[in-house]
């Protein structure tokens, strides 16, 4: 099983401006809203939006936004009708992103899309074309210096984890997709705290990507993230640690 994503855990070396910590909560308001107008207003009985609220939590995002955005996707106060629009392609060094969106207007979506990949050296490719390189998995995240490693992989498997690995300074929990709330509650229970826990897109296979191809696939995954309709981007590359100390 690959580990979780090489571009997210990059970014847990940048340092969030307060400009982009805004952007983030829009986008987390955003996420919430879709999940309640799909699954309802009630989290115990809507995976993605306990997910969306246990982000917006971990984010500091105030109660009152978390409700306000939740009654807005179920309708009970006026809001904007957005709609989750998934686009695929590729970046530089032939490596592969699904670009997921929550959005109002996907003529006016796809067009940003389009122009940050054409000067950032990707390009937008057909649907399906790219996703079946991914695996759709719960993902737990550990503080590693917390636990020791051995106990950490027992409780893991003990709570119904598919998968336990150790990455940098963190443990990676994966899970079948519907068990991720049933394996974070257990870990809870048992004492542990989680990082953060989500629906991840698991790249099958990596492509190494180095020098030029890097910088530029970094400058175009980070200018893709900064489109206020995208909530993030995976892509299935992987570099060397000195790569990702210049990022």
């Amino acid at each position: 099983m690959a580990g979780h994503s090489k571009w997210k855990q990059i970014k847990h070396y940048k340092a969030a401006t307060d400009a982009k910590r805004g952007a983030h909560f829009t986008k987390l308001i955003r996420e919430i809203t879709m999940a309640a107008k799909l699954g309802g207003g009630d989290p115990a009985g809507n995976p993605r939006l306990r997910t969306a609220i246990d982000t917006a939590k971990a984010a500091s995002m105030p109660k009152e936004n978390i409700e306000r955005a939740v009654k807005k996707g179920t309708g009970e106060l006026e809001g904007v009708e957005y709609q989750d629009v998934v686009y695929e392609g590729y970046g530089p060094g032939g490596v592969a992103m699904m670009i997921f969106t929550v959005t109002d207007n996907p003529t006016r979506t796809v067009a940003d899309i389009r122009h940050k990949l054409s000067h950032g050296g990707g390009n937008l490719g057909a649907a399906n074309s790219v996703s079946f390189m991914f695996d759709r998995m719960g993902q737990i995240l550990i503080d590693a210096s917390a636990y020791d490693e051995e106990t950490m992989m027992e409780k893991s498997i003990e709570a119904g984890a598919e998968d336990f690995v150790r990455e940098d300074e963190q443990y990676v929990v994966t899970t079948a997709p519907n068990s991720l709330h049933d394996v974070q509650a257990a870990l809870e229970a048992g004492g542990v705290t989680i990082t953060e826990a989500e629906i991840a897109h698991i790249p099958k296979t990596t492509v190494q990507v180095s020098g030029n191809a890097a910088s530029s696939l970094l400058k175009l995954l980070e200018a893709l993230e900064d489109l206020d309709d995208v909530q993030r981007v995976v892509a299935n590359f992987d570099m060397d640690a000195d790569e990702m100390a210049t990022a």
